[in-house]
């Protein structure tokens, strides 16, 4: 069998692997070895702290497949692998799991800031990205826009309560899945009404406004 060359497309559930994997693997080694204390070179490391180590090489592993497979990974999974390489080896480095938790606030704070500054320059920086996938207007991809910019604002929110006021499984838990399926659902949900509306406006309707 020959090898996949860069830039042809791989099976969905190839990449559905490289990408939910590690996020998954993490959860089930995290549940495995949560009350374990692991004593490293003299310092007791809990199995938080073990499971974010092994984490930093198999996410990288992961990236570098699709980009092996692909001959691309988007800007989200770089940043995201950069963070996880900082924050995580932070966390392993001082032995304190608030650097990894506090990670997630700073990736969605980060996308959420380009996109406002993109939006303030009056520019759709997520059109540049996705314009070939979405069928959208100009005036659809700056209401997108928008919106994702400020759902990035309230997913950093969402993640400083958590990891501040509840426990490590309990954040384990809300990173692994409760995120993932909140972002999948608004890019859903908002996809979906801004095709309604565009076709609304093409039939030469009115969207309904609020009020």
């Amino acid at each position: 069998m020959s090898d996949n060359p860069k830039g042809t497309p791989i099976p969905g559930w190839v990449k559905s692997v490289l990408e939910l994997g590690p996020v998954l693997g993490f959860f089930v080694v995290y549940l495995m070895v949560k009350d374990d204390t692991f004593t490293i070179y003299g310092t007791e490391y809990s199995g938080f702290i073990v499971v974010t180590a092994g984490f930093i090489p198999v996410i990288l592993a992961s990236i570098a497949a699709l980009w092996a497979l692909t001959g691309a990974v988007s800007p989200m999974q770089i940043v995201t692998a950069v963070l996880v390489v900082v924050f995580g080896g932070l966390t392993v480095w001082f032995n304190d799991e608030r650097f990894v938790k506090m990670r997630p606030t700073l990736v969605y704070g980060l996308f959420a800031a380009v996109l406002f500054a993109g939006l303030w320059r009056g520019r759709s920086l997520l059109a540049m990205v996705l314009s070939d996938a979405l069928p959208l207007s100009d005036d659809g991809w700056m209401t997108l826009t928008r919106r994702m910019a400020w759902f990035f604002v309230a997913m950093a929110a969402s993640n400083e309560i958590v990891w501040r006021f509840f426990s490590t499984e309990f954040w384990v838990t809300f990173e692994t899945f409760a995120l993932p399926a909140a972002m999948a659902l608004f890019i859903f949900v908002q996809i979906y009404m801004l095709a309604e509306e565009e076709e609304d406006e093409e039939d030469g309707q009115s969207p309904p406004k609020d009020g």
